[in-house]
């Protein structure tokens, strides 16, 4: 396995449980991958004051419950150690070789098995392979570039820190997510003048809605079988309700409708702009040394840009021919399985709307089942066409763009996969319970039942 973060640690606790023998390699000194601030690795994008954005009872993993003394939106200090004590607590921290990073993985094309070349230069041979690598640690700068040159200080958002070294200076935020409304609030307390610009205009989603985190408005084991139109409906009215139209705080309108992009969630960014603390400006038209023109034809001297345009999903110890992800796309069957290559599974490369680490734990438990035997996989044909499906769906449903390549809604996401999980039981059974993958899989450690 490739990585300990929060999504590997799940899957490698969910093959350890079912007694397949497993190693697992990452490059820092620590679990927790992204929310360990300044990592070893310096693969981490998180700065000193980020808290979740997902509340504590929806991001835990289903047996291990954060501590009742966090809050309802923990800080990145409280989810590392959280990740920690979870890894500690299920015995994972001696199955992991830490400080290991892996610089090649090769499938051979005859039996399947994979030659993994580590940093150490150590080669070790596998069955099967699992990534857990994340995608949120290689930075996607503006593409194509904005014409002209900057003469300030340019950084991606994935170096922010904190904003002590903004006070004073004229800041622009390029971008409308997550980390960009984060750093423009914290700029916006420092800075001489805090400017966010963008190619459109977003709904901001505050954390609290009606005293309740908003993950958990209107949630239960029913909410998969609602329409999601009904749904819809539903929280275009509370957020009509709750926050009314970011027009009225001075952000441009919105050209979709609510949850047709990856919501953005602040629980200060509107109230900032109200009180012109920052300043909306649309999308770049060039850079002109110490200053910034914008499409709508205003003027603003910069010190500093943060570019928050996102990153790139990348796989550097693949071959580009053999496994790559152009515009952020890989197709996946349930963003876990490649048709074709049927010892590769990817875990945590997806966007839900709500928390990822459970939905990494069920996939962690679904490659188990997989290759016990005690699941087999539709026909090839089934998962392609499965796969063009989810693809035109995103395509419907939200706005064209990089970031929605892989989103998926929480709850719907795990009710699908437990259905599939009993239709896939079913076919295990008919197929004798063979195990998966190739005349190798003995090595596993797993006995194959009888044909």
């Amino acid at each position: 396995m490739i990585g300990a973060g929060s999504s590997g640690i799940a899957a490698l606790k969910g093959l350890a449980e079912r007694g397949i023998p497993v190693d697992c390699f990452e490059c820092s000194d620590r679990v927790g991958g992204n929310w360990v601030f300044a990592n070893r690795n310096g693969m981490s994008s998180a700065y000193r004051s980020l808290h979740t954005n997902t509340s504590r009872r929806r991001m835990a993993y289903s047996d291990f419950p954060m501590p009742a003394s966090y809050p309802d939106f923990p800080h990145h200090t409280q989810i590392a150690d959280y990740f920690h004590e979870y890894a500690r607590h299920f015995g994972l921290l001696e199955r992991i070789t830490f400080g290991t990073g892996v610089e090649r993985a090769v499938r051979d094309p005859a039996d399947g098995v994979w030659t993994v070349r580590l940093d150490s230069g150590e080669t070790r041979r596998y069955d099967a392979l699992l990534v857990a690598n994340g995608h949120h640690w290689d930075p996607r700068w503006p593409e194509p570039a904005y014409p002209g040159a900057f003469d300030g200080i340019e950084m991606h958002s994935h170096w922010f820190v904190d904003a002590s070294d903004f006070r004073d200076k004229s800041v622009l935020v390029v971008g409308m997510g997550n980390s960009a409304t984060d750093i423009a609030v914290e700029s916006s307390f420092v800075a001489s003048r805090t400017f966010v610009s963008g190619r459109r205009g977003q709904h901001v989603v505050p954390k609290y809605v009606l005293g309740r985190p908003v993950d958990r408005i209107a949630v239960s084991p029913l909410t998969p079988l609602v329409p999601f139109p009904v749904r819809h409906a539903f929280f275009r009215a509370v957020y009509r309700l709750v926050v009314g139209r970011v027009e009225d705080y001075g952000l441009p309108r919105p050209d979709h409708r609510l949850l047709e992009s990856h919501p953005t969630l602040s629980a200060d960014f509107l109230g900032r702009v109200a009180q012109g603390e920052v300043i909306w400006k649309p999308e770049i038209a060039a850079l002109e040394g110490e200053r910034v023109r914008f499409t709508d034809g205003t003027i603003e001297s910069i010190d500093v840009i943060v570019w928050a345009t996102g990153y790139k999903v990348s796989f550097p110890f693949f071959a580009p021919e053999f496994i790559s992800a152009p515009d952020n796309e890989l197709l996946l069957y349930r963003r876990v399985f490649k048709p074709g290559v049927d010892n590769l599974f990817f875990i945590g490369l997806l966007q839900p709307l709500g928390a990822l680490m459970p939905l990494a734990e069920a996939q962690g438990r679904w490659v188990a089942a997989y290759l016990r035997g005690d699941y087999r996989l539709p026909p090839r044909a089934v998962m392609e066409a499965d796969m063009r499906r989810e693809q035109e769906r995103m395509r419907r449903r939200y706005v064209a763009s990089k970031r929605h390549t892989m989103e998926v809604d929480f709850d719907d996401y795990l009710f699908a996969l437990r259905r599939e999980l009993k239709a896939g039981a079913r076919r295990a059974r008919e197929a004798g319970f063979r195990l998966p993958v190739g005349p190798r899989a003995q090595a596993l450690g797993v006995p194959a039942a009888p044909a």
